[in-house]
């Protein structure tokens, strides 16, 4: 029973993740692994930090043990001096004191250079430390340079795509049916086609009948008499009529009389 529970609970949990992923916007996804990626980037520049902290603290140990040890070293070696002209001098009281006073430097000089050596060690180590997490920081920092520069790159892909979608959208629109109701792009220009080709057809069945050719007489004879009147005027106001004598064969026709010669005739 446990096992199906935990089956059907897998099961349910990969189809909506998978029904997620489907509907999440991949803009807003990207968004989110970027902010992870600068969140986890900071917490390693924290921890590298007090890495390289440690690292310093201890190099201060250790310069002021070392700095310690030297007076110790000093100061064992005065007492050691001042002891021995004491008993010299026959002084066996000072020499006492100086000669425990040297010891007691002895034993402080002895542990300072095990702390000393302590520190050695654990300066060696942090240092080691110090040096992984500044360059673990540098690696992750080009990483997160290179993730910066992808972001931009699949931000472009991303809306190239949401065009190259709405494109073909809009091109399925233009030759597949919207709904019962809505016609095609094709099926209206096959419509407008029809209609245009149908007035052109009519327009020249009209224009082989009589009664266009009667029109076209009429009309002729009108541009006819237009053509000597605009002459007659020409006449009487003694302008030349030459500039149009040699256009009218070709606009009245053969057979048309001259205006001009009527006159004289």
């Amino acid at each position: 029973m446990f096992k199906l529970l935990r089956r059907t609970w897998n099961y349910l949990t990969a189809a909506l993740t998978g029904r997620f992923n489907e509907v999440a916007d991949p803009k807003v996804q990207l968004e989110q692994a970027i902010t992870e990626a600068q969140d986890q980037h900071r917490r390693l520049v924290e921890q590298a930090a007090n890495v390289v902290a440690n690292q310093k603290q201890t190099e201060m140990r250790l310069n002021r043990a070392m700095g310690e040890l030297e007076k110790l070293n000093a100061s064992a070696r005065q007492a050691v001096t001042m002891a021995d002209e004491a008993a010299r001098r026959g002084d066996t009281v000072k020499a006492t004191d100086y000669t425990s006073a040297a010891e007691a430097y002895a034993n402080r000089l002895i542990a300072t250079e095990k702390e000393v050596d302590g520190l050695k060690q654990l300066l060696l180590q942090s240092t080691q430390a110090a040096n992984q997490a500044k360059a673990a920081v540098q690696q992750n920092s080009t990483l997160m340079q290179q993730k910066l520069a992808e972001r931009q790159k699949l931000m472009g892909q991303l809306d190239q795509a949401k065009m190259q979608e709405q494109m073909n959208k809009a091109m399925a629109s233009l030759s597949e049916s919207v709904g019962q109701d809505v016609p095609t792009f094709d099926e209206i220009r096959d419509k407008i086609e029809t209609r245009y080709a149908r007035a052109l057809g009519t327009t020249e069945i009209a224009g082989q009948s009589v009664e266009h050719r009667m029109l076209e007489v009429e009309q002729a004879a009108m541009n006819t008499e237009a053509t000597a009147r605009l002459d007659a005027i020409r006449a009487q106001l003694g302008i030349s009529p030459a500039s149009s004598a040699a256009a009218e064969p070709s606009a009245i026709g053969e057979g048309v009389p001259n205006p001009e010669a009527e006159p004289s005739a």
